[in-house]
């Protein structure tokens, strides 16, 4: 596949590409362009001079067109599903079921736009306003950079493309060079839908090259980056030399606590649930799983016997419920965290082994407060590291004493107990009575501390995707 500019497709300026491979079989399935600084420098000017043109047009044109593109999205689900699997290598129903969210995220910014109202300052409200009326509009911000990671391509497609389109952006969409080509396919249908040439555009190549030149750019309105902390915290650096808008969801290290009256046998379904969905990589999966000591034991004892009946293999196989890491890479490098994690005092009940991008779902106990993992080492992959505690205030502190605050989650019977901990944990969403692996596209999703700036959601992102204009009718009232 190649780069979408405007309604053409191009190479590379220079000629180069990067190889997207089947991780589960190695297989080679395409390449697409690794593009230059120059690419990104034409692909925005094409966006910039585009996207007058789409915000000129209602809000309710807008929406028909991109409820246009979710209704060709879903007559093509299997194809983009198949595709989704192939190059990622989660299994072919957690792909369906990605694909299917399409039609949650999209209608719902659409319907959210419509109902944007602005807000009016009614006269008098302030002394010497008597006779003035003040009244918000909601504009666009111009071009939008869409940097879309390799865990959910087409749920954070749908988070970020549509928002920033209803509003009446242009959006230039990075892929992941992992797996670019779904997210390809749906800037196509964009255009066949009726988004104008130039309004979206796809864009593809390392991070450290067009990401990034993407945030230097300044006709680049606002970088809405889902990825590593260490690459937003490299965006922000670059997006702050033009005081460019950034919207960031980053990395999380979130603690599961399940306490001394929880109910262990959903504490033990939520656990495999939340830890091992797309094979542990989940910005929001739980992480560390605190556990009253008086539950560990069986708490372990019920993990394994789920795992040991779980069917982990070819991706495309409808009965397969877990697949392979993102690359062999990927999987060598949980390999390696697993081992430091033993190195320093923590023992492998189940699993731990390595086949390719193939990683057994694997638990790790006598995992202690102070280990590298119980504190900022975010494993990306389907690795459950067990911590014992023996109240809540130590729990609370061990999930607080990392740098990172994405979510949380405590199960427990007693209202007063589960809103004290939510209240407590330093996190942008604490779950009750379920894993931190919750994302509703309602929701406003966003960390704290160095998990991310701001929240995406149909609730709260199309005011970030837009700015906010103020017109005074002075004196307007006799």
């Amino acid at each position: 596949m190649k780069n979408l500019i405007g309604e053409d497709w191009f190479e590379s300026s220079d000629g180069s590409y990067i190889d997207v491979i089947n991780p589960a079989t190695s297989e080679f399935i395409d390449t697409v362009p690794n593009s230059t600084v120059v690419d990104v420098d034409h692909a925005v000017k094409v966006a910039l001079s585009a996207q007058k043109k789409w915000a000129a047009m209602s809000i309710q044109e807008r929406g028909k067109i991109l409820m246009k593109f979710a209704q060709l999205c879903e007559e093509r689900k299997d194809e983009l599903a198949t595709v989704l699997c192939k190059e990622t290598g989660k299994p072919i129903t957690e792909a369906l079921a990605e694909v299917s969210n399409l039609q949650i995220s999209v209608p719902g910014f659409v319907e959210r736009a419509k109902h944007l109202y602005g807000t009016s300052i009614p006269a008098g409200t302030e002394a010497g306003q008597e006779k003035t009326i003040q009244i918000t509009v909601q504009e666009p911000l111009g071009v939008v950079a869409c940097i879309i990671p390799f865990n959910f391509p087409c749920d954070l497609f749908g988070q970020k493309v549509p928002s920033a389109l209803i509003m009446g952006n242009a959006v230039i969409v990075k892929p992941s060079t992992a797996n670019p080509l779904t997210i390809t396919m749906l800037v196509g249908y964009l255009l066949e839908a009726g988004v104008p040439a130039g309004v979206a555009q796809v864009v593809h190549g390392v991070g450290e090259v067009v990401g990034q030149a993407l945030a230097a750019h300044p006709d680049v309105h606002l970088v809405s980056l889902t990825g590593s902390t260490e690459a937003g915290i490299e965006t922000m650096k670059t997006a702050s030399q033009n005081l460019t808008h950034v919207m960031l969801e980053l990395g999380g290290n979130d603690a599961f606590i399940l306490c001394e009256d929880g109910d262990l046998n959903l504490a033990i379904q939520e656990a495999i649930q939340g830890r091992l969905y797309n094979a542990g990589q989940v910005c929001c999966a739980s992480k560390r799983f605190l556990i009253h000591n008086s539950l560990r034991q069986k708490f372990i004892d019920g993990v394994v016997e789920k795992i040991r009946n779980l069917k982990v293999g070819n991706p495309l196989d409808t009965n397969t419920q877990m697949g392979c890491l993102i690359s062999k890479q990927a999987a060598i490098h949980v390999e390696e965290q697993v081992q430091l994690t033993i190195k320093e005092g923590a023992t492998v009940v189940y699993g731990g082994r390595r086949n390719g991008a193939f990683f057994e779902p694997t638990v790790l106990d006598n995992v202690k407060p102070d280990m590298e993992v119980a504190k900022d080492m975010e494993i990306f992959g389907p690795v459950i590291s067990v911590i014992g505690f023996n109240n809540i205030e130590e729990a609370i502190e061990i999930a607080n004493q990392s740098s990172f605050g994405l979510c949380g989650n405590v199960i427990t019977k007693n209202m007063k107990t589960a809103f004290y901990v939510a209240n407590r944990l330093e996190v942008g969403a604490a779950i009750i009575n379920g894993s931190s692996f919750y994302r509703s596209f309602e929701m406003p999703f966003g960390g704290w501390k160095k998990s991310g700036i701001g929240n995406e959601g149909i609730l709260t992102t199309l005011k970030e995707m837009s700015r906010t204009k103020t017109i005074v009718l002075k004196n307007i009232l006799k």
